[in-house]
């Protein structure tokens, strides 16, 4: 599902409209989207920060104060000097999430993002996610961590085999 939304594949029916626009027809990634699925990859000689900064070159829409900001911003050092190769899967997670998250995006796609965290850090990024919440962001999570979904989700559906097969609402401030 999160491939089909960010235009890494296409559908094989029906049609995805964001923000008015048929993603089916445009044949182009989606402007202003955010994405983390599966694993982070990331160059294993360079600093996180210098991960995010050659990502950055892509559009060329954020400072460098925008890139730490976003890495400060899921509890690591963007000083930090440590090549990504040396990085425990929590932080190599915590990179990726920044990834998703740097460059001001509207809608925001996440895959297990909690996956590797200690709770310490879970609460981080529910922090985080509530933030951008308030900012105006759409936030989709695919997970099997029930407990998060259930304390940041507005919204949870439940998806077996590809279809949904249960829908529950809840009212978080």
């Amino acid at each position: 599902l999160l491939r089909v939304l960010s235009g890494l594949m296409r559908p094989t029916k029906g049609q995805i409209l964001i923000n008015g626009i048929n993603m089916t027809k445009q044949g182009d990634f989606p402007n202003n989207i955010g994405v983390l699925i599966e694993y982070p990859g990331f160059v294993p000689d360079y600093t996180g920060f210098k991960n995010l900064k050659l990502l950055s070159k892509i559009q060329s829409k954020i400072s460098d104060n925008d890139i730490k900001k976003a890495i400060e911003s899921v509890g690591l050092n963007p000083d930090d000097k440590k090549k990504y190769k040396k990085y425990s899967l929590g932080m190599k997670q915590r990179l990726g999430i920044a990834q998703a998250i740097m460059e001001d995006q509207q809608i925001i796609m996440l895959d297990e993002p909690t996956n590797a965290l200690d709770r310490e850090t879970v609460k981080v990024v529910e922090n985080l996610l509530f933030k951008l919440k308030a900012e105006g962001k759409t936030i989709l999570i695919a997970s099997h961590d029930s407990e998060t979904l259930h304390t940041v989700s507005d919204k949870i559906f439940d998806i077996d085999c590809g279809r949904i097969v249960g829908e529950s609402e809840r009212n978080v401030n």
